[in-house]
């Protein structure tokens, strides 16, 4: 089987090539899209990265040039018009459990930062200022932490925050009965989980049902002054609504591991160019919110496991098999 790996990043060749066994592999640092699908013809599968465009007009140019098998180095899936691929007869799969804690763990790292002010102590302490005045935070004991979904990464942050003493609510289709017992996560309506929550976490899939799942209406039901983090994917939070409720106070902290106009932006360095959103940049300039590049899976142990599951889906279909992953 000959496959090529589209957006190809420095940090994850040497453990694709090293899971490659028995494949013909390319590796490419060009991302998927329209004007790169030409790319592909004479392969018979495509590695896509949760930038890559995989949509219908991308699929079709896919099968067209050959491609049956897409393989997925995520756990997500929305940038992939399955349906279409399945309509053609093309095989998809994903990484749907590469490391939870990953994401869980950055997760609450970011509600570290933003609570104990942790970047701005470090600007202080840069200049010599110890002072302490503008670093008072709070305890997460007996604070109410709000989990939207509860998977495999939610599950992760409730044990942890668990630890801390937190009270937990969750939103999800289908309740953990586990959580509850082990925890005493009570699940409640959304609604209910922005009223009461101190801390919400998102870790919802991104679906046309969860696309701004949280906006200005779901904002204004929060707390004034709550923490908002989102690890999960950037469409689900209205970025615009989140900037207003930032400037009016609603919402005190907000931490971003996403951003829903993140395509050709997170994964690459724009410090030399006149890239910028200025819907990203007004938002970053206030000393309560903190963004980082969509680096949450950016563990040695996730990037080994993706890229463990990644090459055994291929060599499943290569061996004629179905891989346990398919979508």
């Amino acid at each position: 089987m000959k496959v090529i790996f589209f957006s190809t990043k420095s940090f994850e060749r040497p453990l694709l090539e090293k899971w490659a066994r028995k494949l013909s592999v390319t590796f490419t640092e060009e991302s998927l899209h329209c004007d790169t699908v030409s790319l592909a013809r004479g392969y018979d599968a495509v590695s896509v990265f949760t930038g890559d465009d995989v949509s219908a007009q991308v699929v079709v140019g896919l099968h067209r040039a050959g491609v049956r098998f897409v393989a997925i180095r995520a756990a997500g899936y929305d940038n992939v018009d399955v349906m279409r691929a399945r309509d053609l007869g093309m095989r998809v799969a994903n990484v749907p459990a590469y490391s939870p804690n990953a994401v869980a763990e950055h997760a609450v790292a970011l509600m570290l930062a933003l609570n104990r002010k942790l970047f701005l102590a470090r600007e202080q302490a840069l200049d010599f200022n110890f002072t302490v005045n503008s670093l008072i935070g709070f305890d997460f004991k007996n604070k109410t932490v709000g989990l939207v979904a509860t998977g495999r990464i939610g599950a992760v942050v409730a044990k942890i925050m668990h630890g801390f003493g937190c009270r937990l609510l969750g939103y999800d289709q289908y309740s953990d009965p586990q959580l509850t017992s082990r925890y005493q996560l009570e699940y409640t309506s959304l609604e209910t989980l922005c009223r009461e929550s101190d801390i919400i976490s998102l870790h919802i899939p991104l679906s046309e049902k969860t696309r701004y799942l949280i906006d200005k209406k779901m904002i204004d039901l929060m707390k004034p002054g709550v923490m908002l983090v989102n690890t999960a994917r950037g469409g689900i939070l209205n970025t615009k609504d989140a900037l207003e409720g930032v400037r009016s106070g609603r919402i005190g902290y907000l931490g971003l591991d996403v951003y829903e106009n993140e395509k050709g932006l997170f994964f690459y360095d724009h410090s030399q160019d006149m890239t910028r959103d200025e819907l990203l940049a007004e938002l970053m300039a206030f000393p309560n919110v903190v963004v980082t590049p969509h680096q949450g899976f950016a563990t040695h142990e996730a990037l080994d496991n993706i890229a463990e599951t990644t090459l055994a889906n291929l060599r499943a279909w290569s061996a004629g098999d179905a891989s346990p992953h398919e979508l």
